[in-house]
């Protein structure tokens, strides 16, 4: 065992031991958070136009603070990013995260001094807490690769912006930095293809151990490897025996990877998201991940049945049931209050409290990690049908993660009214119009993650034959623009 791999253990130890400490005190924990938070935002714009002065108990914030998402929110953001201070939060913030918006282009997402060091720690304790539970801690004697966006930050009014993985990349903890990959260089590379193609020169003859990234990107990387080596991964990276991964389910890829590295390997999930990092995977025997309660944010549950009503009950960790699929709402050190992130989740165990990402509250796609919504679906095939005779009485949109043959695609399912002359154009059409839609299907494209979107034609009223056959023909019921799996479209009539 090496001197670096023996302090990594004994490092593990005591970060285990801080943990069990916060986490078997769930409800304390949580409620000295809020009064921290509340108290550090008194004298904010926020904390003045919402009483915070006068908040004692939670009951008193769930009154003064309404659930908003991020339009409802804008106002305020909106005066931060054109500089002003003191406005959600004490001061300015030390970055912005640039993520895709929902009704009104590019979000803005504060990161303060406060809110960023837990971003950092919560990536790293998930390593420390495989290595106390597992011993295994000679990985860290070789090189780890992080696949992530360009750190290249633009900066508005003195405040920088950027990726949120960009933005990690300039807070590499020094103990990390040799061992790190890629290279500072290779790692500011804007096109995709060609970052992963530096990436597999500078790594293949190391010692690679650690990989980590959104299953998708790794995916290609570990196909270009294999295509480099004509071999698999497992059999080019011998000591390579740990995957971290975030953003979406592993388990679509769990196969998949498994063929390409040739044998099974060790992982850990993490939940980390713009607006905070929430969770990682504590335990390589318990389901789900430990909800992370110490971290300067306050979190809320909303049960995802009652979330639409006019007054949905906000439940805190104390109220929380198994098996309950919640509304994720969250108030941080980062300025972000009673904030609704989409995500749903489910608990696993309440000693301690783990949790499974369940889903969003809003239909959605991500099974690449673009997170697109109904709006931007909307947005895209109307921008595709001006200027031609097409006209469309239903769609809807589903993944396809593993076809026949080519690359994954977006399908549209689409009930014509009136077809378009030319298929070949309006399909290109749409295919960009989903593209300005949402960044993060433009680099899924652009790094061939993804095809471009497959149009299918369904049958005349073959929407509402499915209505009819799942019993919501008529009402207000609805086919959902959108979803994360094929549940519907499998049953559609096409031609």
């Amino acid at each position: 065992m090496s001197v670096k791999s023996a302090a990594a253990k004994l490092f593990a130890k005591k970060i285990y031991k801080k943990t069990q400490g916060w986490s078997s005190n769930p409800i304390a924990s949580q409620k000295n958070v809020l009064n921290s938070l509340i108290k550090e935002a008194k004298k904010t714009q926020f904390g003045i136009d919402h009483h915070f002065d006068q908040i004692k108990t939670f009951e008193d914030f769930a009154v003064q603070v309404p659930i908003r998402d991020y339009e409802d929110l804008k106002p305020y953001v909106e005066k931060v990013v054109k500089g002003e201070e003191n406005i959600l939060w004490k001061g300015k913030p030390l970055y912005f995260a640039k993520t895709s918006g929902t009704t009104s282009g590019a979000k803005y997402i504060p990161l303060t001094k406060e809110s960023m060091p837990y971003h950092i720690e919560a990536a790293r304790n998930a390593i420390l807490h495989y290595i106390h539970e597992t011993g295994n801690a000679d990985f860290v004697d070789g090189k780890m690769i992080f696949l992530q966006g360009s750190p290249i930050l633009e900066e508005k009014h003195g405040i920088k912006f950027g990726r949120l993985s960009g933005i990690v990349a300039h807070f590499v903890p020094k103990y990390l930095q040799k061992n790190r990959m890629p290279s500072w260089e290779t790692n500011c590379i804007e096109d995709w293809e060609t970052k992963i193609d530096a990436i597999v020169e500078e790594t293949f003859e190391e010692n690679m151990t650690v990989i980590s990234g959104i299953p998708s990107w790794v995916q290609m990387y570990f196909e270009r490897l294999q295509q480099k080596g004509e071999k698999t991964v497992g059999e080019i990276f011998k000591n390579f025996n740990l995957f971290i991964y975030g953003g979406v389910n592993y388990e679509p890829y769990r196969a998949k990877f498994e063929n390409l590295i040739g044998r099974k390997v060790d992982s850990i999930e993490l939940f980390p998201a713009s607006e905070g990092f929430f969770a990682y995977q504590d335990s390589q025997k318990e389901k789900g991940m430990l909800l992370l309660l110490n971290a300067g944010i306050f979190y809320e549950f909303v049960k995802s049945d009652d979330f639409f009503s006019d007054k949905p009950r906000r439940y805190t960790i104390g109220e929380v049931e198994l098996g309950v699929n919640y509304v994720l709402i969250i108030s941080t050190n980062a300025g972000l209050w009673g904030y609704n992130i989409g995500d749903t989740v489910q608990f696993t165990s309440l000693k301690p409290y783990r949790i499974i990402v369940s889903g969003r509250i809003k239909h959605y796609i991500s099974a690449f990690g673009e997170h697109v919504i109904g709006k931007e679906v909307e947005c895209a095939l109307q921008e595709a049908m001006e200027g031609t005779n097409a006209r469309v009485n239903e769609f809807t949109v589903a993944p396809q993660i593993s076809p026949l043959s080519g690359l994954p695609y977006h399908e549209w399912f689409i009930e014509f009214e009136n077809e378009p002359d030319d298929q070949a154009i309006f399909k290109e059409a749409l295919d960009n119009a989903m593209r300005k839609q949402n960044m993060y299907y433009d680099d899924l494209i652009v790094g061939n993650i993804l095809q471009k979107v497959v149009i299918t034609k369904v049958v005349k009223n073959g929407f509402q034959d499915y209505m009819k056959s799942i019993g919501k023909l008529g009402g207000q019921n609805k086919i959902p623009r959108l979803s994360n799996d094929r549940n519907i479209v499998e049953v559609l009539n096409i031609k």
